[in-house]
């Protein structure tokens, strides 16, 4: 059994960001949801990148933060797109992290000023021709980064879409959604 962390996208704590988490739990995990946008769900990753924006990306890092104080550190820290941010800063920041699971985005680690732990196993998954992580740089930088630690492994899934481990976006994909748990729960018996 792990302990996981997993920080939401940019739409908020979604009924799918909270299923992602109880297929999880099913398999005898601990998952802690923290809703790092205090309730707030949006229909559109543009409405949730307004919001984001409003309250500034710093302030989402530093709820999430604050989401742990006084908690174990010793847990798998995950996101879904915009939650991969804290979730690489916390996994780079805290030594006691046991791994990470990246979900529809990465950020290069000189990009957040972080080095890379070599000590733990990390995963990126998204969709080959998504234009989030294509055209941002996500997937070429997790590939090359890849290329130079062992630990980090990326998967790509054929489509275009972003959230699509979130059963209530429009992206949604059950088949790549049930492959991406079959290697996080992988990932989660090596943590």
């Amino acid at each position: 059994m792990a302990e996981v962390v997993l920080f939401h996208h940019v739409r908020g704590l979604t009924d799918g960001v909270r299923a992602f988490a109880e297929r999880l739990r099913e398999r005898g995990h601990v998952v802690d949801t923290p809703d790092l946008f205090e309730g707030r769900i949006f229909a559109t990753i543009d409405a949730g990148l307004d919001y984001a924006r409003d309250i500034g990306f710093e302030e989402v890092g530093r709820r999430a933060v604050a989401s742990r104080a006084g908690k174990s550190r010793s847990v798998v820290y995950a996101g879904m797109s915009m939650g991969t941010m804290p979730a690489q800063r916390l996994l780079a920041t805290t030594p006691e992290a046991r791994g990470g699971i990246l979900l529809h985005g990465f950020a290069d680690p000189s990009y957040l000023g972080l080095p890379w732990r070599d000590d733990v196993p990390v995963q990126f998954h998204a969709m080959d021709a998504d234009p989030w992580v294509v055209d941002d740089g996500d997937l070429e930088a997790a590939r090359a980064l890849a290329e130079e630690h062992a630990n980090l492994e990326v998967f790509t899934y054929a489509g275009s879409g972003h959230l699509f481990t979130d059963h209530t976006d429009e992206d949604a994909d059950p088949s790549a959604t049930g492959l991406v748990l079959e290697r996080a729960l992988d990932l989660l018996a090596r943590s």
